[in-house]
């Protein structure tokens, strides 16, 4: 029997019960729009931290403070400022492979303007800093190193310190007093929003580090240093040259400080949401199995109320292969169009999760056409044992069945 003969046939017992047909279906069509759905939620959560990630600057390498032993008593990582503004030097000088070097001192405190105050992150970082972290001046400009050496009473300020200070006056040129000392305030950086911490990253104020250690915290010590590799392809050898400049200028003394680099970051921040899109992914593909044994048992069930059918077909000259293919093309054209069906589900519902929750939401062309063929997949599989079923059954048998 020609292959498209056994199509129109099966296309035509499907038709005769439509609403068993559809319903068979259905398991298949809310399988497939879940395993979309899910994990187009769950790659719109992982494009987004990916985002936020990015935003924080490309290639950067970061060196943080880390312990110090004294009399046996550890500090732990981050509990001592051990390194100094020689170690950045250092590691601008010697490593090869870097765009950018900016020594960082943070502390917060009180700043007043324009009759205002306000509590905000105060940190010292040099030129470099906007450029490795990609970070725009929106308006003005940012200080310059002369600024660094002459520890000149320059800032530039964060949008949110914009809108507490000055929300109906134009910054550039203000005076913005910190811990009682002006600073002349010479750029705006562009708006960022919050980072992976939940930080509001444009409340800050950026000011000379050679002014923040000399003018307002008097500390002789750096918190960490923001370093730039020329590419990503280089941010390994550049770590470890980092690490080997610094344990060099140790001269044997254990070490006292951590660097990482932001494929590490990204790759911690990204391992939740991994994770979770790989849970949903397969808490949704138990609806599949589901819809595929659904094919199964309808398709039995329809093996014994199509019995003389088969016989029938079977003593006029039909094969047992071309029943065969007749139950499995059913099956097979069930899970296709639920499938279909699916996608277009799982594609409505993610854009309105998206419309009135407000989840970030990324529908992947890998994931649509996985889902169709997933679904021809299942109707094979559960398709072919009915199938075998009807294509062993005696001719004989079939026609006296009742």
């Amino acid at each position: 029997m020609r292959f498209g003969s056994t199509i129109i046939i099966a296309l035509r017992a499907l038709r005769r019960n439509k609403l068993r047909s559809v319903l068979t279906a259905l398991g298949i069509i809310i399988g497939i729009g879940a395993v979309i759905a899910m994990v187009s939620i769950g790659n719109g959560a992982k494009s987004q931290v990916e985002a936020q990630v990015a935003s924080l600057g490309q290639n950067v390498i970061t060196v943080f403070s880390g312990s110090i032993n004294t009399s046996g008593t550890r500090s732990g990582w981050g509990g001592a400022a051990t390194l100094t503004l020689d170690d950045a030097d250092a590691i601008a000088r010697e490593v090869s492979g870097i765009a950018g070097v900016s020594p960082e001192v943070r502390d917060r405190s009180q700043v007043l303007a324009n009759g205002l105050n306000w509590n905000t992150q105060i940190q010292g970082e040099s030129p470099d800093y906007i450029t490795i972290r990609s970070w725009p001046v929106a308006e003005g400009s940012m200080f310059t190193e002369q600024d660094v050496r002459s520890v000149a009473k320059v800032c530039v300020v964060g949008k949110t310190v914009v809108d507490q200070l000055f929300p109906e006056t134009e910054p550039i040129g203000q005076t913005l007093r910190i811990r009682n000392i002006p600073f002349k305030i010479v750029g705006v950086l562009s708006a960022k929003g919050f980072n992976l911490f939940g930080q509001d990253q444009d409340d800050v104020v950026l000011i000379p580090y050679t002014s923040h250690m000399k003018r307002i915290t008097r500390r002789t010590n750096i918190a960490s240093i923001l370093i730039q590799a020329d590419s990503p392809e280089v941010i390994d050898k550049v770590q470890q040259s980092i690490t080997d400049t610094l344990m060099q200028r140790r001269k044997g003394r254990d070490q006292d400080f951590t660097v990482r680099n932001q494929v590490e970051l990204a790759e911690a921040a990204t391992k939740t949401t991994k994770t979770m899109t790989v849970l949903l992914g397969a808490i949704a593909c138990i609806s599949l199995v589901v819809g595929g044994i659904g094919i199964m048992n309808i398709m039995l069930v329809s093996v014994t109320e199509r019995t003389r059918e088969i016989g029938i077909r079977l003593a006029v000259g039909a094969h047992g292969r071309d029943v065969l293919l007749q139950f499995i093309i059913e099956a097979v054209i069930l899970s296709v169009m639920g499938g279909i069906l699916g996608v277009l589900l799982g594609i409505g519902s993610s854009q309105l999760i998206s419309f009135y929750l407000g989840w970030p939401v990324l529908i992947s062309t890998l994931s649509v056409a996985a889902a169709v063929s997933v679904s021809a997949v299942i109707g094979i599989f559960f398709g072919y044992y009915p199938a075998m079923k009807a294509a062993e059954l005696d001719p004989i048998d079939a026609l006296r069945y009742e």
